[in-house]
């Protein structure tokens, strides 16, 4: 007789939406945005797009740790909504909430790429409006920076909210998967659809080491967080067949350090939070 699998932990929930992007948000980050939403929905009887759930978050104190998922069921007519999700994380349990707290309906626009600003600012891209579909966002740990990757293989580093133009290499890779800023903002991570990874000096723009693939494996997504002493550790997701690793490397030497399967699926989204404590695949 076959194996029976066993009920899923608290930590993994299924939320009808398959999901491009994932992002730990401290509810102080939060609870502004959302009381302005909900002060937004009550101003307007028609906007469909706002779900009363949020509501409930305004309305306490708690210091949460929430989670926001970005996906959906893309351009065309699937049937499965474009939305931004937030759901609730509880240490004491190692839990997801089993339902959202919030959702935000986005109609037509799916959004494949998200990156939340570390002060919450909000702002329309225009110079990013005629240039290729962006695969990669991210901001440095002040939120004074912002690098963009296009599917082009263009990686673009900006100041914020300025946007002036600090970096543009027109051939960072074939296409650019995804970035990650290092925590003191003096390395940019770039990891494209083929390759090695890329670590680039900030300040001097220029590629200081790589970051070699083995065998069959196929980078996914980068992120820097820190270990139990204070270190900081880049963490990258990979794919080995239709496995899912995640591989450490020490931000010294840019040697691998470790490699784990944390899935038996390709991951298509991946978080650390800046402590280490906190894994979202």
């Amino acid at each position: 007789m076959g194996k029976t699998k066993g009920p899923d932990p608290p930590c993994f929930q299924k939320y009808g939406v398959p999901f491009f992007g994932a992002a730990f948000v401290p509810y102080k980050d939060v609870r502004s945005k959302l009381s302005n939403l909900q002060e937004d929905h009550r101003d307007s009887s028609t906007d469909e797009n706002f779900d009363d759930k949020s509501a409930a978050l305004t309305d306490t104190t708690d210091d949460g740790n929430y989670v926001v998922l970005a996906g959906g069921g893309g351009e065309g007519h699937s049937g499965i909504p474009n939305s931004i999700l937030l759901a609730s994380f509880d240490f004491d349990s190692n839990s997801l909430s089993a339902q959202p707290v919030a959702k935000l309906g986005l109609g037509s626009d799916c959004p494949y790429r998200m990156v939340v600003h570390p002060g919450g600012d909000d702002k329309v891209l225009n110079p990013l409006e005629d240039i290729v579909q962006q695969l990669a966002l991210a901001f440095n740990a002040e939120g004074s920076i912002l690098a963009v990757g296009g599917e082009d293989g263009n990686l673009r580093v900006f100041n914020w909210p300025g946007m002036e133009v600090l970096l543009h290499e027109a051939q960072a890779h074939s296409s650019v998967k995804d970035l990650s800023f290092s925590p003191d903002g003096k390395f940019l991570i770039s990891l494209g659809r083929g390759g090695p990874g890329r670590v680039w000096d900030v300040s001097s723009s220029m590629v200081v080491a790589s970051l070699p693939k083995e065998n069959d494996e196929v980078f996914a997504f980068c992120r820097f967080s820190q270990r139990n002493d204070g270190h900081h550790v880049l963490y990258t997701a990979v794919v080995k067949g239709q496995r899912g690793f995640i591989v450490s490397w020490n931000t010294t030497s840019w040697k691998r350090m470790s490699s784990k399967q944390v899935v038996r699926d390709p991951i298509s989204s991946f978080n650390v939070s800046s402590d280490g404590k906190l894994l979202s695949v």
